[in-house]
């Protein structure tokens, strides 16, 4: 078998058989651990896995010619991860990682047009996919599990209220909502706080059931949605907000978001940015997940977010970093996307579903294994804007935004 090198290379810890095109089968094993067992059913994915693993292995599982015979797509998945954490990368994987991050600048150039087609790719799929494992108030970023019970649905309300205490949010101010998906988190800041809100995105999914959403709520008159793109943002806002947008902006454009965001803001004015991160310094987005579900994308280290913020001269009041949060809000979609798998494949197919899966397993494994986390970084423009203190983040009370979620979900 042509990858059987490279396997026994990376195999330090658990068990993993290969059954080869021919039909003989390969043992890899190393101290006990989990032990998978998969099938490779032509020569052509053995000399892909060989020479392009970090996207052969996806594409592969994607279209059947890879298949889990012992064990579950997690079981293999959490056993490659391991693997890399514990032992010596192969050198076919860190060449590869190495291209990877020279390409990295250019696949994340983000202009407008392609920003937009990038963000059509991923969020212009059915709104019906979304509603089939989201929570109610179809939150689709990290959840903020405040305590060992929560469910999806009460830690997706903990995380749009801990977002909204750290806006310091009074009546009548102005909001910007960057990249405001289905408009969760608008309407509800909109209904509790009495403040208007301009919501953004470049996904006519999102901004169709955006308006409908705040038309249903009876919150037409004071939030509004445009297909936008944030450098085309015009005005003075008195706080700005983004969740889960930043990790599509690109690195060769921080300077020009950061310079914008202190450009709308107002002199004594708030903003607030949750982002996917990783820990372990710069990187590369993996080759499968930007081809196949977030192409431009990629998840910074603050070390090269920090640069720009200083640059375009505002203050970093506040760097919260959520660290497990998000492996457990993967891990609730995973779970209510097997329980409707049958919709979802009659809405696409089953190699959609396959895909699917591969892209919630291997995120939440990033988190639990791979050094991503989420942070959540307030900012102002000038030093005394929020108190010296975090206390005011925990003043109030926790069922602030409770009615609100139900009434803009309805």
């Amino acid at each position: 078998m042509l990858c059987a090198s490279l396997l026994k290379q990376l195999v330090r810890e658990g068990t993993l058989e290969v059954i080869d095109a021919a039909g003989r089968t390969h043992r890899f094993a190393g101290v006990p651990g989990i032990s998978v067992t998969m099938r490779l059913h032509d020569r052509k994915t053995e000399r892909r896995l060989l020479w392009n693993p970090r996207l052969a292995v996806g594409e592969a599982y994607m279209n059947g010619t890879l298949t889990i015979e012992r064990g579950t797509l997690y079981d293999f998945l959490d056993l490659m991860a391991i693997n890399q954490e514990i032992g010596k990368v192969p050198l076919v994987l860190r060449a590869v990682d190495g291209l990877n991050y020279l390409w990295r600048r250019l696949a994340q150039s983000n202009d407008p047009s392609r920003a937009r087609h990038n963000i059509s790719h991923h969020y212009d799929l059915s709104a019906k996919l979304y509603e089939l494992f989201l929570d109610a108030d179809q939150q689709y970023s990290c959840a903020y599990f405040g305590r060992d019970g929560d469910d999806l649905e009460r830690a997706q309300l903990r995380k749009k209220q801990h977002i909204a205490r750290k806006l310091r949010l009074e009546p009548g101010q102005l909001v910007l909502d960057i990249g405001c998906g289905w408009g969760g988190l608008a309407l509800s800041l909109a209904a509790s706080a009495d403040v208007r809100v301009l919501g953004i995105t470049l996904s006519t999914e999102q901004q169709a059931v955006a308006t409908r959403r705040a038309q249903a709520a009876g919150l037409a008159d004071r939030v509004s949605f445009e297909l936008l793109d944030y450098r085309d943002v015009t005005g003075s806002f008195d706080r700005i907000v983004s969740v889960g947008m930043f990790e599509h902006v690109g690195l060769p454009n921080y300077g020009r978001f950061f310079n914008q965001i202190r450009t709308l803001l107002k002199p004594d004015g708030v903003a607030l940015l949750h982002s996917i991160g990783r820990a372990d310094g710069p990187g590369a987005t993996n080759a499968w997940l930007r081809k196949y579900i977030f192409p431009g994308g990629y998840s910074p280290a603050l070390s090269e977010v920090m640069p720009a913020v200083e640059a375009a001269k505002l203050f970093v009041t506040d760097i919260e970093i959520l660290r497990l949060h998000y492996a457990r809000t993967l891990a609730a979609w995973r779970a209510r996307f097997n329980a409707n798998r049958a919709a979802i494949a009659e809405l696409y197919d089953e190699r959609f579903c396959r895909m699917w899966e591969f892209y919630l397993i291997g995120s939440e494994l990033a988190f639990r294994r791979q050094g991503h986390m989420v942070w959540q970084m307030q900012m102002s423009r000038e030093v005394d804007t929020v108190p010296l203190t975090r206390d005011y983040i925990y003043e109030r009370s926790p069922e602030t935004l409770a009615v609100v979620n139900n009434a803009s979900a309805a």
